[in-house]
């Protein structure tokens, strides 16, 4: 008799034991974890650390030339 062919289905995963969809209990809304890291906004560029990423201007350039080689090195 021609039936359905049976299929065996296997999951894969990167992650061992990982249970889904995510227990509610193991799940911490972000302003919980904004509170618990005591993270707080910023109201001006000077209140992040550092003023400049780069050195100076040929760092910059630099930076800058390899991110565009970067972008188009598979158009050819």
């Amino acid at each position: 008799m021609g039936g359905w062919a049976t299929r065996e289905v296997v999951t894969v995963s990167t992650t061992p034991h990982q249970s889904w969809p995510v227990p509610a209990e193991d799940v911490v809304p972000t302003e919980e974890l904004v509170r618990r890291a005591g993270a707080k906004p910023f109201t001006s560029l000077a209140d992040l650390p550092g003023s400049d990423p780069f050195a100076g201007d040929e760092e910059y350039d630099a930076f800058l030339t390899d991110l565009y080689v970067s972008r188009r090195s598979d158009v050819a």
